[in-house]
């Protein structure tokens, strides 16, 4: 395990079993994706639990298995210190809680436990709603370039991990399998994947709740966010 004691005390393997959390009555609900998160509550903090699973053809295969290598190239191992790295360098990411990892011979499972942002629905969730005002795409599109000018690649940029919050606020979650690099083709990938979810979720609904103005206002606030280096990943806390 690997865990902030500040903010998780003397964790204990039992805090990765859901069924821990639903016999003492603490899950408040759960979110569907490639892999059910739960949101816990308990002794007034607000944790998302989530398994990694695999999507496409391998899931159907081995779910929720994967190659063993070495600790920290482990999924949750690498999430946990690269968010952890993110949050203290003042990007707006859910605070990382704990992560595990079950090896068995060639291969390994895992866990990831971060704080729940409160008051803060994803970008999909918001556009079923309703529309965005200009401000809003602008302020998406600032967060993104925050993250793309100091050399991070999220490897799922899609509309279910970006996150509004009050005043206006953005983060970015879900950082399964993301890397710090110089920047290239990368970004332009990266909202080319954004722009397909976006699409994707609007099909069907209102025409005004994402159009080229809004795309371009996505753009503006992606542009006007000052250069600057990668990130190089610092010392993380030790694992417990």
């Amino acid at each position: 395990m690997l865990y902030d004691a500040s903010r998780a005390g003397n964790l204990s393997a039992a805090a990765f079993d859901p069924g821990h959390w639903l016999e003492r009555g603490e899950i408040e609900g759960q979110a569907q994706g490639r892999g059910r998160a739960y949101f816990i509550h308990t002794q007034g903090r607000h944790w998302v639990l989530r398994h990694y699973r695999r999507g496409g053809l391998m899931g159907g295969l081995t779910p929720d298995r994967y190659l063993w290598s070495n600790e920290p190239a482990t999924r949750p191992f690498a999430e946990w210190q690269l968010t952890y790295h993110l949050h203290r360098a003042g990007l707006p990411v859910p605070t990382p809680v704990a992560a595990r990892y079950l090896h068995d011979g060639f291969t390994y499972r895992g866990d990831i436990i971060t704080e729940r942002l409160q008051d803060a629905s994803s970008l999909a969730q918001c556009l079923r709603v309703g529309a965005l005002s200009i401000l809003n795409w602008i302020a998406i599109g600032h967060c993104i370039g925050r993250f793309h000018a100091v050399g991070v690649c999220h490897a799922d940029l899609n509309a279910h991990n970006v996150l509004l919050g009050a005043a206006d606020c953005v983060y970015l979650i879900d950082f399964d399998r993301a890397t710090l690099r110089k920047r290239g083709m990368w970004c332009d990938a990266n909202l080319v994947r954004l722009r397909r979810s976006l699409e994707k979720i609007a099909y069907g609904l209102a025409a005004d709740r994402f159009t080229e103005a809004d795309w371009h206002g996505l753009l503006d606030g992606y542009r006007n966010v000052p250069g600057g280096g990668p990130l190089e990943p610092g010392a993380a806390a030790e694992p417990r």
